[in-house]
């Protein structure tokens, strides 16, 4: 659907990122970044994620200053707390119990950067999440599936944890992982893609 007109690197090494992106027909490279990621900080969560996506590109930019770079952090947020990827099973099935039943927020930072060029770009999208009310059965039985473990909030709407969701009020993408409208607008808008 869109070809690439200069190249781009995917500063990220999650395979969500990954298939959005190439789900559109955009070519690129992944070259992850080396930056660890944190759920705490000063600032507003928007600025915490909006700084790590920033981090992301900018340590790669630095290693391939000719390409186009983009670096994303995605985090979920319950009333001011950052839930990031679960350390084990107890703490992802806690987690989800916090959910339970509740809105929360997901929060994607993304920064595009042409060090060459010396062009930065970074915002954030924010997406509300329902949850429905889940059985302490539902929340094992989910938690056994492993799928929560490398998830920021200890669950991934686009697999088998979709049926936690009870309603999505914004970018579903973003939830995934990439808000691939945005995304895909600030490509545009750079001259990186344009449609085929």
């Amino acid at each position: 659907m869109f070809k690439t007109l200069q190249p781009l690197i995917l500063a990220s090494r999650s395979p969500r990122r990954k298939r959005l992106l190439q789900s559109v027909g955009i070519e690129f490279r992944v070259e992850p970044s080396p930056v660890r990621e944190i759920n705490e900080g000063a600032g507003t969560p928007e600025e915490l994620a909006a700084g790590l996506a920033l981090l992301k590109a900018e340590s790669v930019s630095a290693l391939f200053p000719h390409f186009w770079v983009l670096g994303a952090d995605t985090i979920v947020v319950f009333q001011d707390r950052i839930l990031g990827k679960p350390v084990d099973r107890a703490d992802a099935a806690g987690m989800l119990q916090i959910l339970s039943g509740r809105t929360h927020e997901v929060v994607t930072g993304m920064s595009l950067i042409n060090g060459a060029g010396g062009v930065r770009r970074s915002g954030t999208v924010v997406t509300r999440v329902a949850f429905k009310d889940l059985s302490r059965g539902e929340i094992d039985a989910y938690v056994r599936t492993a799928e929560p473990m490398d998830k920021a909030g200890a669950y991934g709407i686009q697999g088998i944890g979709g049926f936690l969701v009870r309603s999505v009020e914004g970018s579903y993408t973003n939830v995934v992982g990439l808000p691939l409208c945005e995304t895909l607008e600030w490509l545009t808008e750079a001259k990186v893609i344009e449609p085929a």
